[in-house]
C-alpha cells in the first residue's frame, strides 16, 4: 500500500496522502486495483477542486456563503424547562458572526470536564458552583427608610444555607464592589446605611438598584448551567460566557472547552484560535441548517476578519474601511464621505481590484482579465 501511496507524492499533497493512509489502514486490507481506483480519483477530485489562476475567489466565497443564507431559517433554540437558555440560530447567528459583534444575542459556553465530573459524578454540584449568584437571586426583598438614609436587603437564608453563603461573605462582597455604604449584619437581613447624610434621595434609589447586581458567588455572566450526556461523558452547557475565567477552574479541560463569543477568545487565547473559532462556528451554523459550503470559503472569510491581528467585522467600520482602494470603500455604504475624503487628502486610486474596475466599466482584473496584450513588433515598427 504505502508505495503505490508514493507514487503519487508529486500529484498529491502530503496530508491528504497520509489521511487517506491512515482511514485505509483503519478499514483493512484493500485490492491493489481498488487502492489505485481510490487513489485516481482522489487525483481527479483535487485538480478539480483547485483553483485556478485570475479566479475570483472572494466573489465566489461571497456567493456561497450568501445564497444559503437567504434560505436559512430566522429562530432561536430554547432548551426546554430552563429559563434563559436560548441559542442564537441561522441567518441571526451569521449575521453575528461576521459582523464581529462584542455583545451576543445569546453568549453561551461548551464547558468539557475531567473526571470524574465527566462520568456524572458530583456533576450537578460542580455546575451550581460555576453559575453566578447575585445578591437580587438570595434577597426576598430591598426596601428603603428614607428617615435612616438606609436600605434593608431582607435575606432568603433558605436558599443561602443550600448554597453555602454567610451574611458576612454578602458584607465583603458588598463593600468590594459599592462605596459609600457602611454595611451591617441584623441576621435576616442587611443593612445598608449612606456614609454622606447629604446624599440626595434619588442617588439612595440608584443605590439600590445598583446592590440588586453585586455578585455574590460563581463566575460573572454564567447565568444559567444545564449538565447534559454527550456520547459517553457529561459536558455542562451555559447561558453566558466568561472563557477567561471558567478556564480556571480545576476539573475543567481547557482543551475542548469552548464559547461562541469570538472575542472572548482572541482576548484569551489569541487571534489564530478566534479565526478557527469563526471557520467553526460559520461551518456549524450552515451544517446544521441542511447546506453543504465547501469550507475554504469561510476560511477565506475568516482570514480576512483576523488577517490584522484583530477580529474585524465584514462592515463599513471594519474590513470594508481598510480597503486601500477609495472607490472600493465608497461603494460599500456611505460613498459621498469616503470620495470627498479621497478628494481632500489627493488619494490616488491605481484600479487593482473588482469593484473599482466595475464602476469605471473598464476590464476586470480577474480570469481571462488579467493578463495584459502583449504585441511583437515587426522590423522594429509595431503594428
Amino acid at each position: 500500500m504505502e508505495n503505490m501511496i508514493n507514487e503519487y507524492a508529486d500529484k498529491l499533497p502530503k496530508k491528504i496522502l497520509k489521511d487517506l493512509q491512515d482511514y485505509l489502514e483503519k478499514r483493512g486490507k484493500v485490492s491493489e486495483s481498488k487502492l489505485r481506483k481510490i487513489l485516481d480519483t482522489t487525483v481527479e477530485e483535487y485538480n478539480n477542486a483547485r483553483v485556478h489562476p485570475g479566479e475570483s475567489v472572494g466573489i465566489i466565497s461571497a456567493e456561497s456563503i450568501g445564497e444559503p443564507g437567504t434560505q436559512m431559517t430566522l429562530n432561536t433554540f430554547h432548551f426546554a424547562g430552563v429559563m434563559e437558555m436560548n441559542v442564537t440560530l441561522g441567518l441571526p447567528r451569521i449575521i453575528e458572526i461576521l459582523d464581529g459583534r462584542k455583545n451576543l444575542q445569546t453568549p453561551s459556553m461548551e464547558i468539557y470536564l475531567k473526571a470524574p465530573y465527566s462520568k456524572g459524578k458530583d456533576i450537578r454540584e460542580f455546575a451550581l458552583a460555576l453559575k453566578e449568584t447575585k445578591l437580587s437571586d438570595i434577597a426576598l426583598e430591598f426596601s428603603i427608610s428614607l428617615v435612616d438614609s438606609e436600605i434593608e436587603v431582607k435575606l432568603d437564608k433558605e436558599k443561602m444555607k443550600s448554597m453555602g453563603i454567610t451574611n458576612s461573605h454578602i458584607i465583603t462582597s458588598i463593600g468590594k464592589q459599592i462605596k459609600g455604604f457602611n454595611a451591617r449584619d441584623n441576621k435576616d437581613s442587611i443593612l445598608l446605611k449612606i456614609k454622606s447624610k447629604e446624599e440626595a434621595l434619588n442617588e439612595v434609589y440608584k443605590a439600590k438598584e445598583k446592590i440588586k447586581d453585586v455578585h455574590i458567588k460563581g463566575v460573572k455572566e454564567i447565568r444559567q448551567v444545564l449538565p447534559v450526556k454527550r456520547g459517553e461523558e457529561y459536558i455542562i452547557m451555559t447561558s453566558g460566557s466568561n472563557l477567561a475565567e471558567v478556564l480556571q477552574f480545576d476539573g475543567i479541560d481547557p482543551y475542548r472547552t469552548t464559547t461562541n463569543n469570538i472575542d472572548e477568545i482572541r482576548e484569551v487565547l489569541g487571534i489564530e484560535a478566534a479565526r478557527q473559532a469563526i471557520i467553526n462556528e460559520v461551518f456549524k451554523v450552515i451544517e446544521n441548517q441542511g447546506f453543504n459550503v465547501d469550507i475554504r470559503h469561510i476560511m477565506l472569510v475568516a482570514d480576512t476578519m483576523c488577517v490584522s491581528g484583530e477580529v474585524k467585522g465584514i462592515t463599513r467600520y471594519g474590513v470594508v474601511s481598510e480597503k486601500a482602494s477609495a472607490l472600493a470603500r465608497a461603494s460599500f455604504e456611505t460613498p459621498i464621505k469616503h470620495i470627498i475624503n479621497a478628494a481632500l487628502i489627493g488619494e490616488m486610486d491605481n484600479l487593482n481590484s473588482v469593484v473599482e474596475n466595475v464602476m469605471l466599466n473598464q476590464v476586470v482584473p480577474i480570469g481571462t482579465g488579467m493578463p495584459d496584450l502583449i504585441m511583437k513588433p515587426k522590423n522594429g515598427k509595431g503594428q
